[in-house]
């Protein structure tokens, strides 16, 4: 059935200047955006990796890195509580064995969901004692399965099959650099919808089509989107000639939108029913079902070869 989540995500630039003079301003003004982003009355609000410490050196980071639970998290739990949202609150993680880049999801109620540690910290960030996370964490909310990846991350596609693995329907990417199109090529071959946060703009929402819904700039550094989680991505062999009895009998509560240059479409219920039961009963299956079928296929036409 549908799940419509809206996501927004802010452009936050940082805030200049040294100590903690700096460090308080700094999670005051990035509160004040989040409260921004707040009006648009998301689910879930994204901000930039490690926002309260951009221009910040690595001698600073450590001065300010939290533990958690701990005073930055409660800030942020506050805001999340007040408005009724996920939030994700990023900072350098103090623990017992050491410094993580880490991220907290915050819930609606303002508890801890989960932490997400960066796993591939970049070579500097490692010589400068930060620790490599375990691997990736698909954190529950009360709308779908959501996925994080801060930064470099993005440049390992081993964590977006894992990702995809544990069932993620949308990743959240916490950054300082952009991603540009890596985020669509994510977004398609994970078959996920993707949101990022990075300081400046470009900031992007993305569907599974690779489809860019929305994008930050200079001139606008707030974002959001309605995107439905109930949504499958079909091939349009067998499928495309199926359109017109699919929405003969269930009009707009079915969405089918075409990306023809990918031979691919993705499919939506926008109804009381989820969208699984609609392409079993019209015996429509999924791409990765398709091509896994193809391959079957492929294989056992060779093994007919070899055996004539």
């Amino acid at each position: 059935m549908s799940r419509i989540v809206r996501v927004a995500s802010v452009s936050f630039p940082g805030v200049q200047g040294k100590g903690k003079e700096r460090w308080d301003r700094a999670v005051g003004e990035l509160l004040e955006w989040v409260d921004r982003a707040a009006l648009d009355r998301p689910d879930i609000v994204l901000v930039p990796e490690l926002a309260p410490y951009l221009g910040t050196s690595m001698e600073e980071m450590v001065q300010f890195a939290q533990p958690v639970p701990g005073p930055l998290t409660e800030a942020f739990g506050q805001r999340a509580r007040m408005y009724g949202c996920y939030l994700w609150c990023p900072l350098v993680e103090q623990a017992p064995e050491g410094l993580y880049n880490s991220v907290v999801l915050l819930g609606r109620d303002g508890g801890i969901v989960g932490v997400y540690r960066k796993v591939y910290p970049t070579i500097s960030e490692m010589e400068q004692g930060v620790l490599p996370g375990e691997g990736p964490v698909v954190l529950e909310a009360d709308f779908g399965k959501v996925g994080c990846l801060i930064c470099f991350d993005l440049n390992f596609r081993e964590l977006g099959r894992a990702y995809r693995e544990r069932g993620a329907e949308l990743m959240c990417f916490l950054s300082m650099f952009r991603g540009g199109l890596q985020l669509s090529i994510w977004a398609y071959m994970f078959r996920t919808f993707i949101a990022s946060a990075t300081p400046g703009e470009n900031s992007r929402i993305v569907d599974p089509l690779g489809r860019v819904l929305a994008d930050s700039s200079q001139y606008g550094r707030f974002i959001w989107r309605d995107i439905n989680l109930d949504s499958e991505v079909l091939h349009l062999d067998y499928s495309h000639e199926k359109f017109p009895e699919v929405k003969k009998k269930y009009g707009p509560e079915v969405s089918l939108e075409v990306a023809s240059p990918e031979g691919v479409f993705l499919m939506g219920s926008r109804g009381p029913f989820p969208v699984g039961d609609v392409m079993r009963e019209f015996g429509l299956e999924t791409l990765d079902e398709y091509l896994n079928r193809a391959r079957m296929e492929r294989e056992r036409r060779l093994r007919k070869v070899k055996a004539s």
